[in-house]
């Protein structure tokens, strides 16, 4: 029994290695910092864990072409196979996809997909002819080094960004774009079980036929990345972050505007902080709040508020640089009409009514008794006992004495004293 125990405590570091183990993970939207971020944790898990190979489904419009670079160099360096697999069926590698795919060891692709369309086009759909040169130029000689490293389809991978030219699975496969269709997950990895592959200057062989597959999902703070990465909810996130601020100016010790406006003023700058921002929009924005708030204090017959909606507008439609960048990382434009409509009709009515309403005579307290009138009970001359309201106080005349029955004004307060007039008839 012990010999037995022995070998089993001796062979158990064996079985263990022997147990095959696949790492896969899921990009489902745009190439953002925060995706760079995850499939880099996710190589670097795998490598520590000797994974037969990670697996990436992707399913991406496109996105940021410095965060694409920084995932094409992790798939080049990586210690184990990386697996790209356009999946599930309807799913679509386009604009910065392309470059990922092409990058992998082995490209897979689903049935019912496509790839392509990598034609490189700045935040607001377009470029100038210089700009468009220089940026195409660039991005088809970053995909034509890796189409070369993978030995793809050179040809169709430039074309695919001068051209934007998009294809089928099948005929992806026909041009060597792609190594593999794959109905799922497990189907892949029976297909690729034995497929030599290149790392570095050593070749493995993929053993994949019944592998455990790891599943590895983005953390809380990738997933609150990768959503301030979207420009559309940064852009909102500074919107709300100043109407916090103000309101705090507005009503101090109010805290809870303040503390709400911070935050999403923080939020809003970090995700800034990865888009190519251009600040002459954002200033536009701050200069377009400002003349919201000038046009509640001052009478300009709404050509403030004409310089408010129209600098608000520039500012939204000039908020996202033009820049060497990929396709879909922009700013909707419902979100930037229905955001400056909003603003607008904010300013306008809530906080000018607000601010309107702090400016109204007080009708309560000791204040709001200034103007009121009153019966002297006796002569004024000049203190005396009046009547406001039921009420009897001690007055003293500001006009000379008063008879006893006269109508009184109360013209100021102090330390429970009122100063009185003789009311006119």
């Amino acid at each position: 029994m012990k010999t037995r125990l022995s070998v089993f405590i001796v062979l158990l570091p064996v079985l263990l290695l022997a147990q095959k183990k696949v790492v896969s993970i899921q990009i489902d939207g745009t190439i953002n910092p925060a995706s760079a971020a995850f499939i880099q944790r996710s190589i670097e898990k795998a490598g520590k864990e000797n994974a037969e190979c990670l697996i990436l489904q992707l399913n991406t419009p496109g996105g940021l072409l410095k965060s694409t670079r920084v995932i094409v160099s992790d798939i080049l360096a990586s210690p184990v196979p990386v697996v790209v697999f356009v999946s599930p069926g309807g799913a679509h590698a386009g604009s910065a996809g392309v470059f990922i795919t092409l990058s992998a060891h082995i490209a897979a692709m689903a049935p019912g997909t496509n790839i392509g369309a990598a034609h490189p086009v700045d935040l607001q759909g377009k470029l100038d002819s210089v700009m468009s040169d220089k940026v195409i130029n660039d991005a088809a000689a970053f995909i034509r080094s890796i189409a070369e490293k993978r030995k793809r389809n050179i040809k169709w991978a430039e074309e695919s960004v001068r051209k934007s030219i998009s294809i089928t699975e099948k005929e992806a496969l026909k041009k060597d774009v792609i190594d593999v269709i794959a109905e799922n997950r497990e189907a892949l990895l029976n297909q690729i079980d034995g497929k030599p592959v290149s790392l570095g200057a050593q070749t493995k062989t993929l053993q994949t036929r019944d592998a455990e597959i790891e599943t590895v999902e983005m953390g809380v703070f990738e997933r609150m990345l990768d959503l301030i990465s979207d420009p559309n909810v940064a852009y909102i996130f500074l919107l709300v972050g100043l109407y916090g601020m103000i309101f705090e100016l507005y009503n101090p010790g109010a805290m809870l505007p303040g503390i709400v406006g911070i935050i999403c003023l923080t939020l809003a700058f970090y995700s800034m902080h990865t888009l190519p921002i251009n600040y002459a929009g954002l200033v536009l924005i701050i200069f377009g709040v400002v003349l919201f708030l000038l046009e509640i204090k001052i009478v300009s017959h709404g050509m403030l508020t004409l310089g408010g909606i129209v600098s608000l507008l520039l500012g939204s439609m000039m908020l996202i640089r033009p820049d060497a960048e990929l396709a879909f990382q922009r700013l909707s434009w419902g979100v930037i009409i229905s955001s400056v409509g909003f603003s607008a009709v904010f300013f306008l009515f809530v906080v000018g009514l607000g601010i309107r309403a702090q400016r109204l005579k007080p009708v309560t307290g000791m204040e709001g008794m200034i103007g009121e009138i009153g019966e002297s009970l006796e002569i004024l001359n000049p203190v005396g006992t009046v009547r406001v309201h039921g009420e009897m106080w001690q007055a003293e005349s500001l006009t000379g004495p008063i008879k006893k029955g006269a109508r009184i004004r109360i013209a100021a307060i102090k330390d429970l004293l009122l100063f009185v007039e003789t009311a006119v008839e």
